[in-house]
């Protein structure tokens, strides 16, 4: 898709379903190392590495790991902000 406009059904593309099925069976640390090796293939900067890199950070907050999590979600909101794209909670990406 790109960096383009938010579509309904994207984070479907984006979140692997081994992360959510991770995090689902309490395996949290796994689920982050998935989403972050799927951020990792996208271009930094872009909308899509932004919206898993907010994830990531909700990740490591949810582990405790506050000061890495915050750093992570100041970076990718204002790169998800500027594309138009909202702004994920790990209940939105079906990963609670």
């Amino acid at each position: 898709m790109g960096s383009g406009v938010w579509a309904v059904g994207e984070s479907k593309r984006l979140i692997p379903a081994a992360a959510v099925q991770a995090f689902r069976d309490g395996d949290e640390k796994k689920a982050l190392t998935l989403l972050a090796r799927a951020r990792d293939t996208q271009a930094p900067g872009s909308a899509e590495w932004a919206y898993l890199e907010r994830l990531c950070g909700l990740m490591l907050i949810h582990l405790q790991r506050e000061v890495e999590g915050t750093f992570a979600l100041e970076r990718a909101d204002p790169l998800l902000e500027a594309a138009g794209w909202p702004q994920p909670t790990l209940e939105d990406a079906e990963l609670s």
